[in-house]
């Protein structure tokens, strides 16, 4: 795919993309390198729900079990609206009345996972989801980083397993996946989308982002309202649109800034039109 060479005047080190299609998983493009190990900073969240939910469908706990602060459930956390602040042990909402986006929300998922499964969490999510799929370069070290983000590692060819999973899930129901990704949580719910500012609503789902009509966003312009996925802060990002029927990946080594949200949503504009030619 053409549009992918767009990522060589992006302003960054290295970077690296790919795209996947949904109906059967095959990479349709690549470019850059594909095995290369970049943090991926909130992209990790979009992992360590996959782990959640399996975790779920195991019985290892339940969606509405409760876990996080006074009042709040697994659920929740997934969806950002336990109250906890952005990277603090802090309430400052009543559960299911505000979309805080929160790191602490994730520490806490993972805290009630390990705690429910006996297992730790890192452990449990390489078991649950790496292995499986073949993810044998991703990790996420929580012996000293968080769940949340900044413990997690991966490489473009990794996340294009887990970008096929997410379009014809083998490791849960594809019920489930629907409901994490197609469904909003709590609708209505308003609240900062970081990077971006104040949305309202804040659509989300069990983990994924739902892009909904925020604008402007991440993702391209020409990215359908169904659009699921995660950005991270470390300059990395993941979508899948189902009217598309694919996904994509962008991992970079330069944090966020004013070069990705001028830089991103072309290339996914660039990436969907040639999709669809």
């Amino acid at each position: 795919m053409e549009s992918l060479r767009m990522i060589e005047n992006w302003p960054v080190p290295n970077a690296a993309a790919a795209v996947v299609r949904g109906s059967d998983g095959a990479v349709l493009g690549a470019h850059g390198p594909q095995q290369q190990l970049f943090p991926l900073a909130s992209v990790t969240k979009l992992l360590s729900s996959y782990a959640a939910l399996v975790a779920v469908e195991e019985g290892v706990f339940e969606l509405d079990d409760p876990a996080g602060p006074p009042g709040s459930t697994v659920r929740h956390l997934l969806a950002h609206t336990s109250g906890l602040g952005f990277d603090e042990d802090r309430v400052f909402a009543e559960p299911g009345n505000r979309r805080l986006y929160s790191n602490a929300g994730f520490d806490a998922l993972a805290h009630a996972l390990s705690e429910a499964a006996g297992i730790a969490f890192h452990r449990y999510a390489a078991e649950a989801v790496f292995e499986p799929l073949g993810m044998n370069d991703t990790l996420i070290n929580t012996a000293h980083k968080s769940p949340a983000g900044a413990g997690g590692l991966s490489t473009v060819a990794d996340l294009a397993r887990f970008a096929a999973e997410l379009q014809a899930p083998k490791l849960l129901d594809p019920s489930t996946v629907r409901r994490a990704t197609r469904e909003v949580a709590f609708p209505g719910t308003s609240g900062v989308l970081p990077g971006y500012g104040h949305r309202r609503p804040n659509d989300w789902g069990l983990g994924f982002e739902i892009r909904g009509a925020k604008s402007p966003h991440w993702t391209g312009t020409t990215n359908s309202p169904a659009t699921f996925g995660h950005f991270g802060q470390s300059g990395t990002f993941l979508w899948v649109d189902p009217q598309a029927g694919a996904a994509c990946i962008a991992l970079t080594d330069r944090d966020f800034g004013p070069w990705a949200a001028e830089a991103w949503p072309p290339f996914s504009d660039a990436v969907l039109a040639e999709l669809r030619n």
